[in-house]
């Protein structure tokens, strides 16, 4: 056999398995979290998100915004050395991120199995 016949059912074979590797992850939500770090934030993320009283009275002071506190949960870096605390029934996450005036926050998030809660937001 020619290697133009080879190289075309080579391509052909290809084509197939790209379209069926295609369809198989297109419907899918699938994210690609190796690190601590990232499977923290986006369990945190993926779960209702409550705020306590404290966290509450630290965002009616409007120096720190709802939006400041998603986008430190998603782009946040978790203190390892202070977090995994247990509380409860839940785990207790020391979180570090940025407001949007660039003010870096401490945010304190417990982590129970149905649900997280804000426990209280710090200026730096």
């Amino acid at each position: 056999m020619k290697f133009a016949h080879r190289f075309a059912y080579y391509l052909v074979g290809f084509s197939l398995g790209c379209f069926f590797v295609a369809m198989v992850f297109s419907g899918k939500d699938t994210r690609c979290n190796y690190f601590p770090n990232a499977r923290v934030l986006n369990d945190l993320r993926n779960k209702p998100f409550y705020y306590d009283v404290e966290a509450s009275k630290q965002l009616s002071k409007k120096w720190v915004d709802t939006t400041d506190i998603k986008t430190s949960l998603t782009h946040g870096d978790v203190d390892f050395d202070k977090s995994n605390i247990k509380v409860g029934n839940g785990k207790l996450y020391i979180i570090y991120g940025k407001t949007k005036n660039n003010q870096e926050i401490t945010l304190e998030v417990i982590n129970y199995s149905d649900k997280a809660v804000l426990r209280n937001i710090l200026k730096k």
